[in-house]
């Protein structure tokens, strides 16, 4: 009987830890925090140190301007470039911040909306850091071309990588413990040795 409780209580410690949303392995979430952070870095690095410029364009606050004026010009490698540079700076966000949450057993919506909003965030962040470092002005279609990009990386990544760990470690989510009954010892075998008058 004292095997079987210390199984049922590992397996609720399993469930409990596993319930509903799932959390994945640790060493998903402790890799996913280390790649997120790395990453991080960098874009820190690339967007917020001082650059030395003879002329910079002003403070674009009115959405998809730049994204016309960029346009406008016809559609160049230079363009291409800019643009893409900004659906790209960030889009490994898409990936990287439902992965260092380690859950698999969340909506596909929810997922989605989380982390375009998180992206969003950080990028907002950034351009406003922005606003104080010489040689760089902020630019709100970088907000929006960095938002599209972390949509894109999730859409192609996040769903069918989720799918393939769920089948891998199985739906933790619907795991069910199976406690075996708790009954009440017979009366006489409790007061043994003692009358009993039911």
């Amino acid at each position: 009987m004292g095997g079987t409780a210390a199984t049922a209580r590992r397996v609720l410690a399993c469930v409990q830890r596993h319930g509903p949303g799932t959390t994945a392995v640790p060493r998903m979430r402790v890799t996913g925090l280390l790649l997120l952070v790395a990453h991080l870095s960098i874009v820190a690095w690339l967007t917020l140190r001082p650059r030395t410029v003879p002329w910079v364009s002003a403070t674009n606050l009115e959405p998809l301007a730049t994204i016309r004026a960029e346009l406008a010009h016809g559609l160049s490698w230079e363009v291409v470039q800019h643009l893409g540079g900004s659906v790209l700076l960030l889009a490994p966000l898409g990936v990287l911040l439902p992965l260092s949450a380690g859950r698999l057993n969340v909506s596909p919506l929810v997922s989605l909306t989380r982390t375009v909003f998180a992206g969003a965030m950080i990028s907002l962040a950034i351009e406003l850091l922005q606003s104080g470092v010489p040689g760089r002005v902020p630019d709100i279609d970088s907000v929006l071309l960095a938002s599209l990009g972390v949509a894109l990386a999730h859409l192609a990544v996040v769903p069918g990588a989720r799918r393939r760990l769920r089948r891998r470690y199985g739906d933790l989510g619907e795991v069910t413990p199976r406690i075996p009954r708790v009954e009440l010892a017979p009366q006489a075998d409790v007061l043994s040795g003692s009358r009993t008058y039911l």
